[in-house]
């Protein structure tokens, strides 16, 4: 797998705005803003570099998402709901943008796994797969953009002839 371009800045939506923390050529960490409201932390992450590495057949271009700060299940929806396109807009060629949620009882997930996955899916992401990574058993939420998911419905046709 060749490695995949620096990851760009994503840019937000208007009432959002983001203030870097930190940022690398495979992601970062931003914290998010909506006017008047609390603030939360995001980290992006190229899922080739990160954690997620071994743990699905990973695409040079999917992006991991993880969102700290978070006080209740609406305010993680709204946050998934403003970086998803803004992960879309700064990498065109993402295929998955990936939500783990932690699915062990862990305290890191403070939402609880099965309130934050409802919230995963009220932004447009659905599981996937369950897997396990050296400290953590994750469920893996996908956002994928249409061109990713369309299916030729034309099972008599094969592509190319």
């Amino acid at each position: 797998m060749t490695a995949p371009s620096p990851f760009p800045l994503p840019l937000f939506a208007e009432p959002w705005s983001g203030e870097v923390v930190s940022w690398s050529d495979s992601g970062g960490r931003i914290v998010l803003r909506r006017d008047g409201e609390r603030t939360v932390t995001v980290e992006f992450v190229r899922c080739v570099r990160g954690r997620l590495r071994l743990a699905y057949p990973v695409s040079t271009h999917d992006v991991e998402v993880r969102v700290a700060d978070i006080a209740t299940a609406d305010e993680l929806t709204a946050a998934l709901r403003v970086v998803v396109p803004a992960v879309r807009e700064a990498d065109p060629r993402c295929r998955k943008v990936v939500y783990p949620v932690v699915s062990n009882g862990s305290a890191r997930e403070p939402l609880g796994a099965l309130a934050t996955i409802a919230a995963a899916e009220a932004a447009g992401f659905r599981y996937v797969v369950d897997v396990d990574i050296a400290d953590a058993e994750l469920s893996l939420m996908v956002a994928e953009p249409d061109w990713v998911t369309a299916v030729d419905i034309d099972l008599d046709h094969v592509p190319g002839t």
